[in-house]
Parts: C-alpha cells; structure tokens; sequence
C-alpha cells in the first residue's frame, strides 16, 4: 500500500467512525428532545389551560407546577395547585410514580385518577404533569420528512414512531416529530390501542427559558373535532427546591401554597 492511499484510507476510515458516533438512533433522538422540553433539575412554572370551541373560549384554569425527577427511575414527579378559577382554588394533583391523586381540601378527600382523564378540554392529566417521554415510551423508527408546524411553516424533522414500553403512559403509541439540527418538538399525534387518533399537539412559541430555547405553548387538537382546540401556556419558568414532602399524598392536607 502507497502511503497516499494509506492516509486516504485512514482519513475515509476516522470520518466513518466520527459519522456514525455522531449518528443518533430513534431513542437517543426522543430523549434529546424531552431535554428541551424540560430541564434536568427541579422547577416550577405556572401553566394557563383556554378550551376553544368552534372560535369561541369556553373554559380556562391555571395551574402551579412544581416538578422534580425520580432519582431512581428518572420520570418526573409533580405537585400540581390549581390556582383560577376561584371555584377550584387550592384543590392538588399529585403525580408521584404510577400514582395520580386528585386532593379537594374542602372535602379533605384524596382520589386516585387516571392520566387519561381529561382535567380541561383536550388536555388529559398525563398532558398536564411533567413527563419524560423517553422513559414510557420506545422509539422504534426515525425517517426524516418535511412537516408544517404550527404557524403553517415548513421544518425538516424526524418522524418518530413511539410504542408504549410501560403500562402506566398516558397513550399506547404516539407519531412525534423532532426538528433535525435542534431536537425541538415540532408536533405529535397521539393514538389508541386500535389506531384512533385522539389528538393532535403542537408545540409553539420559543422562548429562551433557564439556559435553552423551550416550547411556550402547546395547541392540542381533538382527533375527531379540529373545531376543539386546548391551549396550554408555560410562564414563570424557574429553577427552585421541590422538597419529597410536597410528593407524598399524606402531605396534601398540610400543603400551604407560598
């Protein structure tokens, strides 16, 4: 071998190997995109629900969120306030491991839910409570495509198909695309078992929050009625201490707002 074609060969075979370090698979893909969704220490935010039907508002509630991740298992648990209307003032939503509880403090009563209930509109208790996709869901296959976001503008993204990998996810399989070069969620379709299309999400409105460009809004559309449209806003985005107290359900009747 001609030391030209030596250090030919060396050079074709370090952009091989750089080519496929840098290559992401489908998994690796979904859980750099829940990194922009959410950041990797505990945090609050403040989340405005609005129902929409044919044009119209018909509902709205704000919430306070305060989420930390399980060390353990790396899925989010989260505390949940609601905070308008006056009617639901102080009521709790916990979500810690595969439990979801609903506290009234007027009844002093504490419910185990479901993350498919709906809490306002199209937007489920699943949808509300910070989640880690990665972890209840196995990405079986990215194929890049061309998509329309939100504001009807065109992105190359990967489509990722989604299974169910744990049976306590909020939906049993989910079509999710991810803008190639920046892992920004651009919109996702969530499914049945038998295939029916629930609901449609697209994640809007970019804003630098703690460090990184992260959606502001998420418009979820009706799988059967486009004229039913939720809006979920973020604000008040903050790093702060989310004490294990505030995640065991004995605690709710003594949570005090701050």
């Amino acid at each position: 071998m001609t030391m030209q074609l030596f250090r030919t060969t060396v050079i074709g075979l370090l952009f091989l190997s750089a080519g496929c370090l840098a290559a992401q698979t489908p998994q690796e893909i979904l859980a750099a995109s829940d990194a922009v969704r959410n950041p990797d220490y505990p945090f609050g935010l403040t989340n405005t629900l609005i129902e929409y039907r044919a044009g119209k508002q018909t509902d709205t509630s704000t919430l306070g969120i305060y989420s930390k991740a399980d060390p353990v298992n790396g899925q989010f648990r989260s505390l949940i306030r609601y905070i308008a209307p006056k009617r639901d003032a102080n009521k709790l939503i916990l979500y810690s491991g595969k439990d979801l509880w609903f506290y009234d403090p007027s009844s002093k009563a504490s419910i185990r839910m479901s993350p498919q209930q709906r809490l306002l509109g199209q937007a489920s208790n699943g949808d509300v409570v910070t989640v880690n996709l990665a972890k209840d869901y196995q990405a079986t296959s990215a194929v890049e495509e061309d998509t329309q976001d939100g504001d009807r503008q065109t992105k190359h993204c990967y489509k990722l198909t989604m299974q169910q990998s744990t049976p306590d996810a909020t939906y049993h399989h989910i079509d999710m695309w991810i803008e190639v070069g920046n892992n920004h969620p651009v919109k996702a379709r969530f499914y049945t078992d038998s295939g029916k299309l629930l609901k449609s999400a697209y994640y809007r409105k970019y804003e630098k929050q703690l460090g990184m460009d992260r959606p502001t809004e998420t418009v979820i559309i009706d799988g059967l009625d486009p004229g039913w449209v939720t809006v979920m806003r973020y604000s008040d985005l903050v790093k702060r201490d989310v004490p294990d107290l505030w995640l065991q359900r004995e605690y709710l009747p003594r949570f005090k707002p701050e």
